[in-house]
């Protein structure tokens, strides 16, 4: 503790400027600690504002989780909202502020904190003040008071996690949504496969989507298109995406990078000394080639306030480098992932190998068992394990969450088969999905199995290779990969030689066509298995078409 009570003053009072703030607190009593937002209110759960919207979360209050009043009583926090900061003057230590009655003052600081977070990005689009877009709690009641007036069409601009889940609660409120989205894809964290089954499930719910086009312009009724087509529109919401709220950093010297991130070292100081930085404003360090990110998280914004009081207090402890774990919920279907996609790795130029697999969240013989979708990024160099994706109702949401706890303990993809994890029927399984792509992984390390994906089977079979399908006649009568000759598993043994020397196997998701690999490997023949089988390359073919 200081001898002299030294004055915080910190920038914005959500999750990264309270947390800063309260941890301060209970670390010096004698610090004189003043909290700056421009906004109405503080503390505020802004994950949850959508989900008032939909009318999820039914009351109100139940999002605004403390008041300047209740923070002054319990932690003697000097909290000004509707309080904007203009200007940080760094040579004076001091702060320019307008208050809610429109009069200038200036702050005087020993340590500053700059937690604004990020801000809603809006296409500069003829007709866009008529979209809202959500950001705090005022944001919310503008969308909730438009949902009142009973809209019948309403149209999100971006098919990002707000955008989406925006979407979900629209469609709650009995409102015909529809998500427009410019890239190729919806979920940019995730791999196109993994994105469409999101997408179909939006659809089988009732949302429309629209990939590859985007917004050109909005009118009082629609919203019109790039590619022609004019959407009616009663409701717009942007979900476009955001960028960080960096504006006071660069008016004031700070480093930032290109992005507008602001640049922190390990204490989440910025250039100057004297100021800190926390949240979604700040550039983080990636787990895999410490490049530094933009992760927009609400339990990294939590942890970088704290570990800033900690600083102040001289008790510093570095900053680890960020994975981006997250999760998306949409009409009871979980999408969730940590790490590198495939599309960056290879995008990096890195040597890797990627696993899907379609287990059961528990024993399949337990009444409730739900397929789950999982994909393990894995660099073919090292065997360490890159990121991660899964979808699915149940399950998905433990095992990103052991994966991403063997990534930051440094495990191997191998590794995981050895990870033990609670089992019994109706949780697990024996041989749980985590254990299952360690054993995928090892096979691949020690060569036992040669794998392609979706994305490279039609070059494959262009250039000649042989695709056979192993599941049963029943199963292949019920869809298959175009050009595939069906010999079921249980009679390739007899009918191996109708094959030619070098084949492409597969089966419905992965497992048979392994067996079948080594089957013929050991017959002969050069094999390689369709990796994630005929379910994955039906997902990620259809999301194309």
């Amino acid at each position: 503790m200081t001898d002299i009570a030294q004055t915080t003053i910190i920038i914005g009072g959500v999750a990264a400027g309270m947390s800063a703030a309260t941890r301060l607190r209970r670390l010096d009593e004698q610090a004189n600690i003043i909290v700056l937002e421009q906004g109405e209110h503080v503390s505020f759960a802004n994950c949850g504002l959508p989900y008032h919207v939909g009318g999820v979360i039914e009351e109100r209050d139940a999002l605004l989780l403390q008041t300047p009043e209740g923070l002054h009583k319990r932690f003697n926090l000097d909290v000004r909202t509707g309080t904007r900061v203009t200007a940080i003057q760094r040579d004076e230590q001091t702060v320019r502020v307008v208050t809610p009655g429109g009069a200038s003052e200036t702050l005087a600081y020993d340590n500053l904190v700059i937690a604004t977070g990020a801000t809603p990005f809006v296409p500069p689009l003829p007709g866009i003040e008529r979209a809202l877009t959500l950001r705090n709690v005022s944001d919310m009641d503008k969308i909730v008071a438009k949902v009142a007036e009973q809209p019948r069409h309403a149209v999100v601009l971006g098919g990002g996690f707000i955008g989406l889940e925006m979407a979900e609660n629209l469609a709650h409120r009995g409102i015909d949504t529809t998500v427009v989205e410019l890239a190729q894809q919806i979920l940019p964290p995730f791999d196109p496969e993994m994105a469409a089954y999101v997408q179909a499930h939006l659809e089988a719910n009732g949302v429309k989507v629209i990939t590859g086009s985007g917004a050109s312009s909005l009118t009082n009724t629609h919203v019109l298109l790039t590619d022609g087509r004019a959407l009616d529109a009663d409701l717009v919401v942007a979900g476009v995406g955001v960028r960080p709220d960096s504006d006071l950093a660069v008016q004031a010297g700070l480093t930032v990078t290109d992005r507008g991130l602001i640049v922190v070292d390990d204490d989440l100081r910025t250039s100057d000394p004297h100021i800190f930085a926390a949240g979604d404003a700040t550039a983080k360090r990636d787990h895999v080639d410490d490049s530094l990110r933009f992760v927009t998280l609400a339990q990294r914004a939590n942890r970088d306030g704290r570990m800033i009081a900690d600083a102040i207090m001289g008790n510093s402890v570095p900053s680890n480098p960020v994975l981006g774990t997250a999760i998306l919920g949409v009409f009871g279907l979980m999408a969730v992932a940590t790490g590198w996609t495939e599309t960056r790795a290879r995008a990096e130029g890195r040597q890797i190998r990627v696993i899907h697999t379609h287990p059961g969240d528990h024993a399949g013989y337990y009444p409730g068992a739900a397929q789950m979708h999982l994909k393990l990024v894995i660099d073919a160099q090292t065997d360490a394990i890159l990121g991660a994706q899964g979808v699915g109702t149940k399950g998905v949401d433990t095992r990103i969450d052991v994966i991403a706890t063997a990534i930051r303990g440094g495990l191997r993809a191998s590794e995981l088969i050895d990870i033990e994890l609670a089992y019994a029927p109706a949780f697990g399984s024996a041989k749980d999905a985590v254990n299952m792509l360690g054993y995928i992984a090892d096979n691949l390390a020690a060569g036992m199995t040669t794998s392609i994906q979706w994305h490279e089977l039609e070059a494959a079979m262009a250039e000649g290779s042989v695709l056979v399908d192993v599941r049963d006649p029943e199963e292949f009568a019920s869809g298959s990969i175009p050009g595939a000759i069906n010999v079921p598993l249980n009679a390739l043994r007899e009918r191996h030689q109708e094959l030619p020397d070098s084949v492409i196997v597969h089966c419905q998701v992965g497992q048979r066509g392994h067996t079948a690999a080594r089957l013929l490997t050991q017959l002969g023949h050069q094999v390689v298995n369709l990796d994630g089988g005929y379910l994955t390359w039906k997902i990620a073919t259809a999301a194309k078409e």
